[in-house]
């Protein structure tokens, strides 16, 4: 065996993973197994010894069929998360990066959800290593969901199938969710202390998950950045059947009658049509996200917000993120009705002019300053610090301070925030004024 490899005995069967920075690793283990169009079942038990040394697939997203799409569109945050990264697509891609303490026994979880517009991303990408949180105790996992029409796709025949439509993608984080809860002491996890943490499309996820009261007990406490509260209604998750129109020109563009069809179409095909159906709508953002399905999201969104289920709550959001002022708003007025600790990362990226921008945080939190191409600095280090011994801390008991850190208090009727800046890290209120010219001069730098 390799100098660095492990071997682990679960109830699943045998892994071989890696020992890597203070900490062990075990990339790819399945969670779900599903086929196009259906919706997962936990895995089971599986033959001989898994490698689990290295990431498993990803989903099939545009920018595996069309490369020009990490170029023109995509090269801000290409260089940001994905430069230099050998990332492998297909769609038995239901799998978990877990990262433990040497001698885990009985630690907190951190169960993390990628962002991507509900489009793209991946569980491997760069900030995505869970060994610094491991090394402050947490049980940090990184979940792979299916994404864009594989995970969002509507079909009346689906509601006549399963008696639900669409959400491919919610329904994989909650099997994710059930399989964490009961197979992570295993690898050293209590399933009864878990923190549910995503960035984005992955904060606004999981928030949909807290509306649904029969998903009780399934996890303790929620971090979301940059994604939560209520956005404007025009933006909210529609009705299924209301989505199905689009779907079904979809079903067209690709040349398909139906939906059996377009389950054993070539994927290429399927991207092809993506690709034609952008160019002809304008909401497409719209109509690949969640759904209200009456199953995952029992009714709309503004029905159900003002009743969440009864948890800790983290919010995050950043001075140049993406509608900045918007995120910022709907997060505190979310904060405050739920007690939540807020924080406001008011700290610029090195290297460009691009300030604190949509999903810089995620560096800082994952202690991977090091794996950017920016010039990260003595302050940075020093709020990547802070920031995840925070989140180690509310991920144990769901309060955020402890011995060395800056007090952080619950937000009140000031919406007040943990501001971390240039000149440190202390509470106060995050300046709409600031949020609002760096929207409008700054923007989301896709591009």
């Amino acid at each position: 065996m390799e100098e660095n490899a492990l071997i682990l005995e679960t109830a699943c069967g045998t892994l071989k993973g890696i020992r890597t920075n203070g900490c062990r690793a075990f990339l790819g283990v399945p969670y779900g197994k599903a086929e196009r169009f259906f919706y997962a079942e936990p895995s089971g038990r599986w033959d001989g010894i898994l490698d689990a040394t290295k990431p498993g697939l990803s989903c099939p997203q545009n920018r595996a069929i069309h490369e020009h799409l990490e170029n023109p569109t995509r090269r801000f945050y290409k260089k940001e998360l994905r430069d230099g990264i050998e990332f492998t697509f297909g769609e038995d891609c239901l799998n978990l990066n877990i990262y433990t303490p040497e001698n885990a026994a009985n630690c907190p979880v951190l169960l993390f959800f990628h962002g991507g517009g509900f489009d793209s991303g991946t569980n491997c990408e760069g900030p995505f290593d869970g060994s610094g949180l491991a090394r402050r105790g947490i049980v940090t996992v990184f979940a792979n969901y299916r994404v864009g029409v594989l995970g969002y796709l509507t079909h009346p025949d689906l509601q006549t199938a399963f008696g639900r439509d669409g959400n491919f993608g919610l329904d994989d984080m909650l099997c994710a969710i059930r399989w964490v809860k009961e197979h992570i002491a295993d690898f050293g996890g209590n399933g009864e202390n878990i923190t549910l943490a995503g960035q984005s499309a992955g904060a606004i996820s999981i928030q949909l998950l807290c509306l649904n009261p029969s998903n009780t007990g399934l996890f303790q406490r929620v971090l979301m950045m940059s994604g939560a509260g209520q956005f404007p209604k025009i933006a909210l998750p529609r009705k299924a059947a209301d989505t199905h129109d689009y779907w079904n020109d979809f079903l067209h563009t690709a040349g398909c009658e139906t939906l059996d069809e377009l389950r054993h179409a070539p994927l290429d095909v399927l991207f092809d049509a993506v690709e034609d159906i952008k160019s002809r709508h304008k909401d497409n953002l719209y109509n690949t996200m969640p759904v209200v399905d009456g199953f995952l999201l029992p009714a709309p969104v503004d029905e159900l917000i003002s009743t969440p289920l009864p948890l800790s709550y983290m919010i995050g959001y950043t001075n140049t993120d993406m509608y900045a002022p918007i995120l910022a708003y709907i997060g505190n007025r979310f904060g405050r009705a739920n007690g939540a600790y807020i924080y406001f990362f008011d700290l610029d990226a090195p290297g460009d002019r691009n300030g604190a921008f949509h999903s810089c945080d995620l560096r800082y939190l994952f202690e991977t300053l090091d794996g950017s191409w920016r010039p990260y600095g003595e302050r940075d280090r020093e709020a990547a610090g802070q920031l995840a011994s925070y989140v180690a801390n509310f991920a144990r008991c769901g309060d955020p301070n402890g011995d060395g850190l800056p007090r952080w208090n619950q937000t009140g009727r000031k919406s007040a925030a943990l501001c971390i800046s240039k000149a440190g890290t202390a509470m106060g209120r995050a300046s709409y004024w600031k949020l609002t010219v760096n929207f409008l001069r700054r923007g989301d730098p896709k591009a």
